[in-house]
């Protein structure tokens, strides 16, 4: 039996006046998976989000969600999608609840009862007007009604941008839910922590290309840290060079700078043996991965 994905693009392609903002995009997302759409800001993230939502119109390819053409069956496609924007514009003089109720009626299937209880979990108080709520508070609110009406699909543009922790990790044990019920996210994000948290695949978007598609697993492998020490003593570099996960030594003014792929814990003895003042590990950001995990022949 084949299986079509649940969204798909096909050489899909935009360009705006002096930019080639997304250049032939091939992807296939499929059913019960939560993919990762990953890039630094100005990657082309959101334009292909906006070609997905027929909010703009492609310069070349095309895009299917759930078998139907983005373009010209898009109004029966928004029945079974819930979109959350780059930024959540709703109407300030009605309350939260106001704004979820007139959306739950415009859709099939929305249950306002679910609709509380998400905004209980999220910490969203919806009985004061939206033009009061704080920047992580339309946040909510915008989830919240992409959420509502329970889609087969969700396409979410960086949706924990201004969420406190705790929230963060309340939408990740939804986002868990969701696909334990057999239904499919697809959300961009430029967070390696929060994609390594939840993400069954990632694609990794560089100035509108897309470079690759990886299982977390196998972009994990590589995923180095940069551990920075202040010690008594410890300035030779071959003291750490021999370290197992250990491949670059840097020498500063006052501290000693490794990149560590894997474990900590040889390093960790290694300093132990010295007077550690201070220690400070850094995360890389997606284009150090990016690079190290396709190196430049990938440009």
């Amino acid at each position: 039996m084949i299986i079509k994905p649940v969204l798909e693009t096909i050489d899909l392609t935009k360009h705006y006046p002096g930019k080639l903002a997304l250049d032939r995009l091939n992807l296939s997302v499929q059913q019960g998976e939560i993919f990762g759409y990953l890039g630094p800001n100005g990657a082309g993230k959101s334009t292909t989000i906006r070609l997905l939502m027929d909010l703009i119109r492609p310069s070349g390819g095309r895009a299917r969600i759930l078998g139907m053409d983005t373009h010209r069956q898009s109004v029966a496609i928004k029945r079974h999608i819930g979109n959350l924007p780059a930024e959540v514009r709703l109407w300030d003089h009605l309350t939260g609840e106001q704004v979820l109720r007139y959306l739950c009626s415009l859709r099939p299937g929305c249950d306002m009862k679910y609709t509380f209880t998400l905004a209980d979990r999220l910490g969203l108080d919806v009985g004061i007007p939206v033009r009061d709520y704080s920047t992580g508070n339309r946040r909510k609110l915008g989830l919240i009604q992409a959420l509502a009406h329970r889609p087969t699909l969700l396409i979410l543009d960086e949706p924990t941008t201004g969420l406190d922790p705790l929230v963060q990790q309340t939408f990740h044990d939804l986002m868990r839910e969701i696909r334990s019920e057999g239904r499919t996210v697809f959300l961009s994000s430029h967070m390696l922590s929060e994609v390594e948290s939840i993400c069954d695949r990632v694609g990794i978007l560089r100035d509108g290309r897309l470079k690759a598609v990886e299982r977390i697993s196998d972009l994990k492998r590589v995923h180095y840290r940069w551990v920075t020490l202040r010690t008594t003593g410890g300035r030779d570099p071959d003291l750490w060079a021999v370290l197992p996960g250990v491949d670059k030594v840097v020498l500063t003014a006052d501290a000693v700078r490794l990149r560590v792929t894997g474990s900590l814990d040889p390093m960790i003895k290694q300093a132990a043996a010295l007077t550690v003042h201070d220690m400070n590990i850094e995360e890389p950001d997606l284009e150090d991965i990016f690079l190290a995990f396709y190196g430049d022949h990938h440009d």
